[in-house]
């Protein structure tokens, strides 16, 4: 049985604990919670990091324990210590609805294809417009002609088609 510490941001909240069994290493990990949310446990190597999976909650404190084959565990390298990370990471809260933004969309194409569409939201990323058009699979796709280029994520919840545009609302990938 081995020891690692099991770090968050810098500093140790609790203890990853392995224990060989043939050909499975067995996790353990054990902590107390930093915040709100799902919390993911993760073995870090000098090679590579193996998601543990989700902590179960109990109280302040959480712990998973998880066998893994020594195919998924090879990849690690020497362990070094054990981390917890949110199971989500937090998303950018920069997006405003698209009627109350400074941006106007000079494409006629555009403003027409979203002049009735509700709860539109924009954001400038990395020297390009995004927009984020809601997005409910029981629907029709919105601006079926640029699909190829959506992606769809979650935004404060919701379902969103995502688009990218460059300076010349041309869309990007």
């Amino acid at each position: 049985m081995d020891k690692f510490p099991l770090m968050q941001g810098g500093v140790s909240v609790g203890e990853l604990i392995t224990e060989q069994e043939a050909l499975y290493t067995w996790f353990e990990a054990r902590c107390r919670l930093p915040g709100e949310g799902l919390w993911c446990a993760w073995a870090v190597g000098d090679r590579g990091e193996l998601r543990l999976g989700v902590l179960e909650p109990c109280g302040d404190r959480a712990t998973i324990r998880r066998r893994f084959s020594a195919r998924l565990t090879a990849p690690l390298g020497k362990l070094r210590q054990g981390e917890i990370r949110p199971a989500h990471p937090p998303e950018p809260e920069d997006w405003t609805p698209l009627e109350r933004s400074a941006v106007r969309l000079r494409s006629p194409w555009l403003r027409e294809q979203l002049h009735l569409v509700p709860g539109v939201l924009v954001r400038e990323e990395q020297g390009r417009r995004e927009l984020a058009v809601p997005y409910d699979v029981g629907r029709p796709f919105p601006l079926t002609a640029l699909f190829c280029f959506a992606h769809i994520r979650r935004i404060h919840g919701r379902s969103y088609a995502i688009f990218a545009f460059n300076g010349e609302e041309r869309p990007v990938f």
